[in-house]
């Protein structure tokens, strides 16, 4: 084992050991002990018809020289080889071995004689070989629940009960793992011990994953790596930059987006932190945010830019951006309407790399990345250890549900000060995350984030120099037919409602004169994407041509389009200025009008209506443009708040009886009180796409490319079109509507009922 150790030691010295893949390509395998161990296996597959044979000695050695890398990005090189030798030590039994065996077919016709159950016995060797708390307390759930999942306390205390069995060995390994020096976790206090135990599981996962998969599928692994550096990536950007300003007019606004790169460059040089970033709308907000990321990572040694996002429109916009300066083998979009059907190398390296994030640029959603911060399977903390030493951008941060905002605020104070993690808070309407955050009584208040570093100054006054749009802000209730005759006396417009129903109602009662378009989630995600892109194409073909647009908010944040004139429904005062930035977004006219206006049928109940009485309660004379009437604003929404944790993470998870599988279960952003049904959009011959799911079966890509003509519908929704015979289940938990009179070509998906209420985070 001495051997083993120097050899490690040496690899990392020579920076073979930069990545894993430099591992495989350039060490194999440590040499095995004699005896009974060369022979225990821990994979086996058939190639050429002949058998080939892991030992688990072999894998051990492989996940424990992957898993101590992992960990050391966090100073944890000696947990992660640790747990790497002790995660499989169960495979030992002669019950797994039968399994094995077994199961593979080596020998089918083998008895299993008893349980063959592996991860528990690396828990029982941790708690005996590292007695002293809090040493075994942090890794026996990691070792126990690799493959399962991490346990609630009483369960894990329950398995801690069992016994190692006999025919495991442990004098060998316990003799090499006495010599380990297990360092205190540098962790502040309580908060912090779940999210390090989560990703020294994360190390663990991955890094059994990765030797697995070397072994069992050597052309898949193949795939992973390569890719470019931060350096790389930052000279791509400078020269994109620096065409694109050599090829733009010298007006004002260009200028301001060059002023606030400016900014962005300078504040680059700061250590890891908070920082903001708080441009309005038009400002060059993405590229900018993106220069200081590449700029500050290089400066501080961080390794990748992981950008957050909390709508799907949003991400594929950014992505496309992206991927077209710095290539499509840098970005990963990862969310769950990303396409990847095509099965070409660059595809597949993608699809490989949503498993573990290992990607320079990762976009994704907020969904993904707090869930996955929270959760207890392997396959969503797998990534976690690759947010380690990165910079985290969260886009449009104001959208941040008020729920679940101590979690996640507590959460980005823990990735900052004990993973090394730079967190950018970029946005047009900066929200208030730092101090104290008070809810609706004392109680439920809490200390936020210690202080956020703006970059661009106050004295840059932005908002004014920005001002392209005038609220006029109507509060005498209107009706449908009120809002539709205003807007069809004009010829370009914009109207952004709520909910799907009121968006389905304005539409309705439009003339169909020129272009007239109908968007909401009502309508599968391929739909909602072309509809967006003949909007664009539209508005900038021909200033002529007629078009009016009813939205729900899935077009308000981050997509880019301009109409000089907006409507907007009553709403807090984030999302009208949201809805604002789509009008004379460009600057091309003198100030254009966004009207703000109140629907006879009133709001739902919900966060629509807390966010709407915030803004009403605002007393005195405002610029709603200014960061003043911005912070007044959270603080009214704030004092509106009865509970800012509502999965009651700090009573599962900030204890030493930590309940992880029920915190994961309590933290879900969305709502999954929905049903996913697949539309026959006959213009996409959706039919063509069922027929071959019935035939061939379940598979990645397949249902990747379903998931674009899928529509999320409620309860009472799914209840009318079960009464009305129209859903058949094509396979396990695959509903489909297959007469194409239920999806119209303008508005999606018909109920025959009232439209649905549109969720907030698309």
């Amino acid at each position: 084992m001495s051997y083993i150790k120097n050899r490690f030691t040496k690899l990392v010295k020579s920076n073979l050991l930069a990545s894993p893949w430099g591992y495989y390509k350039k060490f194999v395998y440590l040499p095995k002990n004699l005896g009974i161990m060369r022979n225990l296996i821990s994979h086996i597959k058939k190639s050429n018809n002949q058998w080939e044979i892991q030992t688990n000695e072999s894998h051990q050695n492989g996940v424990a020289g992957l898993a101590s890398q992992f960990a050391s990005e966090f100073g944890m090189t000696q947990w992660g080889r640790v747990l790497g030798l002790l995660h499989d030590k169960g495979k030992e039994q002669k019950t797994f071995q039968q399994h094995i065996k077994k199961e593979s077919g080596y020998k089918p016709y083998i008895t299993v004689e008893g349980d063959y159950n592996h991860a528990y016995v690396g828990a029982l060797i941790a708690k005996e070989l590292f007695k002293s708390p809090p040493y075994y307390q942090f890794i026996d759930n990691i070792l126990m629940g690799h493959h399962r999942g991490l346990y609630d306390h009483g369960d894990k205390e329950e398995i801690l009960k069992k016994k190692i069995p006999d025919d495991v060995s442990v004098e060998t390994l316990s003799e090499e793992l006495k010599k380990e020096k297990l360092n205190i976790p540098p962790l502040g206090s309580l908060k912090d011990v779940h999210h390090f135990i989560r990703m020294l599981y994360s190390c663990l996962v991955d890094a059994d994953y990765l030797d697995t998969e070397h072994f069992m599928l050597p052309e898949q692994f193949r795939l992973r790596g390569g890719k470019s550096t931060v350096e790389e990536l930052l000279l791509k950007l400078e020269v994109y930059l620096s065409n694109l300003k050599r090829n733009v007019s010298n007006t004002e606004i260009n200028r301001i987006r060059n002023e606030v790169q400016q900014y962005c460059i300078n504040a680059s040089e700061g250590d890891v932190d908070f920082y903001s970033l708080t441009v309005p709308t038009g400002g060059g907000k993405t590229l900018s945010s993106v220069l200081w990321a590449l700029r500050h990572a290089k400066k501080n040694g961080l390794r990748r830019v992981i950008i957050a996002i909390p709508y799907t429109s949003i991400i594929t916009q950014t992505a496309a951006v992206l991927r077209n300066i710095f290539g499509d083998e840098n970005v990963l979009e990862h969310h769950s309407n990303v396409n990847m059907m095509d099965e070409n190398e660059g595809s597949q390296r993608l699809k490989l790399a949503t498993e573990n994030w290992d990607y320079p640029i990762v976009v994704t959603t907020n969904v993904q990345l707090f869930e996955s911060l929270f959760s207890n399977k392997p396959s969503d903390c797998r990534k976690l250890h690759n947010i380690v030493n990165s910079v985290l951008i969260l886009d449009e941060v104001q959208t941040l549900p008020m729920g679940f905002l101590q979690p996640i605020v507590d959460t980005l104070d823990t990735l900052k000060r004990v993973f090394n993690v730079s967190i950018l808070f970029t946005t047009a309407s900066q929200p208030v995350l730092n101090g104290r955050i008070e809810g609706t009584n004392p109680l439920v208040g809490f200390d936020a984030l210690p202080q956020i570093k703006e970059i661009v100054p106050p004295k840059a006054d932005l908002h004014e120099r920005l001002r392209r749009v005038i609220l006029d802000i109507d509060n005498i209730p209107q009706s449908y037919d009120d809002i539709a005759k205003k807007m069809a006396q004009h010829s370009r417009v914009l109207c952004i409602v709520n909910t799907r129903k009121d968006a389905k109602e304005i539409y309705s009662r439009l003339p169909k004169e020129g272009i007239c378009l109908h968007l909401s989630r009502m309508m599968c995600p391929a739909h909602v994407r072309e509809t967006i892109e003949s909007i664009k194409d539209t508005l900038k073909s021909d200033s002529n041509k007629v078009i009016r647009v009813v939205a729900t908010q899935l077009i308000e944040a981050g997509v880019d389009i301009d109409f000089p004139v907006v409507y907007r429904q009553e709403a807090g005062l984030d999302s009208i200025l949201q809805a604002a930035g789509r009008c004379n977004r460009e600057g091309r006219l003198k100030l254009c009008t966004t009207h703000v206006f109140t629907l006879q049928n009133g709001l739902p109940l919900g966060h629509i209506t807390q966010t709407n009485n915030a803004r009403k309660n605002m007393i005195g004379d405002y610029d709603w443009f200014s960061p003043k009437a911005m912070a007044e604003y959270f603080r009214q929404l704030h004092a509106q708040i009865g509970d800012f944790d509502k999965p009651k993470i700090k009573v599962l998870l900030y204890t030493p009886q930590m309940q992880f599988e029920e915190a994961a279960n309590n933290f879900q952003l969305i709502d999954d009180s929905t049903t996913s049904i697949v539309v026959n959009w006959e213009r996409k011959n959706v039919h063509s796409l069922i027929e071959h799911l019935q035939s061939e079966g379940f598979s990645y890509t397949l249902m990747k490319e379903i998931a674009q003509y899928s529509v999320n519908v409620r309860n009472k929704d799914l209840k009318i079109l079960l009464e009305a015979g129209v859903i058949e289940e094509i396979k396990e938990g695959v509903l489909f509507v297959r007469d194409t009179d239920f999806y119209d070509e303008k508005i999606g998906l018909i109920t025959g009922n009232h439209w649905l209420e549109e969720s907030l985070i698309v």
